[in-house]
């Protein structure tokens, strides 16, 4: 039942993928809705599930908002390093006659930045998954309550995953490719669990590191650009919504 009910988490990734993939000719309200979608997720149901599963306080600090700062601080550590470093191919360029002017105004690209953001998602999608089949092993009404959360918010997760990786400079191709990935992820994790059961502490430990660093990219890069070109009530406004959408997810699921 987990695999088959992670089936339709495969399609509304998939769905959600598409989506962002369509109104390309709205980019920003596109990257508005997405950093609500990832603020909400974050706020909303990664960290509170983090803070439930992890387990004991840690030097006075609860394990899982450790794990969340230092979360942030990883991806802003690794966004800082790649900056340095394409600073220095920039450097290198100056003399380039044609490298002036060009996006002018944009923050420079770095697929790495986002393939790494999105291979998140996709073990993101994949815990998703393994909670699915876990929820299951509990009780069909257990599993159908986690089963609501998933599907549902896969949308979300579909979205974002095909635009951090296009964000960050990727090709559709790879794009498309992340997406994929991010939409097998679940049935792959419900299928695992008739294998083993992951430790309730080491998922939450992994869900307050990877929030910290959803948390960074949403409010560091994906939002900025979103207003960098069109600072519009409507670009809030959907980030609004994103944010929204989550709540209304997380209400029906409890």
């Amino acid at each position: 039942m987990a695999v088959f009910v992670a089936l339709g988490a495969f399609l509304m990734t998939l769905f959600g993928g598409w989506t962002a993939q369509r109104v390309t000719d709205r980019r920003h309200l596109v990257l508005g809705l997405a950093g609500g979608l990832m603020l909400g997720v974050v706020g909303l149901e990664l960290l509170p599930e983090a803070m439930e599963a992890a387990g004991e306080d840690f030097l006075g600090v609860h394990r899982a908002l450790l794990l969340f700062v230092g979360g942030f601080l990883f991806a802003h550590v690794v966004e800082r390093l790649l900056a340095v470093r394409r600073a220095a191919h920039g450097a290198a360029d100056a003399d380039d006659p044609h490298h002036h002017g060009r996006d002018a105004g944009r923050p420079e690209r770095a697929p790495e930045v986002g393939l790494t953001a999105a291979s998140a998602m996709v073990l993101h999608s994949l815990m998703d998954g393994i909670a699915l089949g876990a929820a299951f092993q509990v009780g069909g009404g257990m599993g159908a309550t986690v089963a609501l959360a998933v599907i549902t918010h896969d949308f979300a997760d579909g979205f974002n995953t095909y635009t951090l990786t296009s964000l960050y400079g990727n090709d559709r191709r790879r794009a498309f490719a992340m997406l994929l990935a991010d939409a097998v992820a679940p049935v792959v994790g419900a299928a695992s669990t008739l294998l083993f059961t992951l430790p309730e502490e080491l998922l939450g430990s992994y869900l307050g590191f990877f929030g910290g660093a959803l948390l960074y990219l949403a409010a560091a890069e994906i939002l900025p650009e979103a207003h960098h070109e069109h600072p519009a009530l409507s670009t809030l406004l959907c980030t609004v919504a994103g944010v929204g959408f989550i709540w209304l997810v997380v209400a029906l699921a409890s």
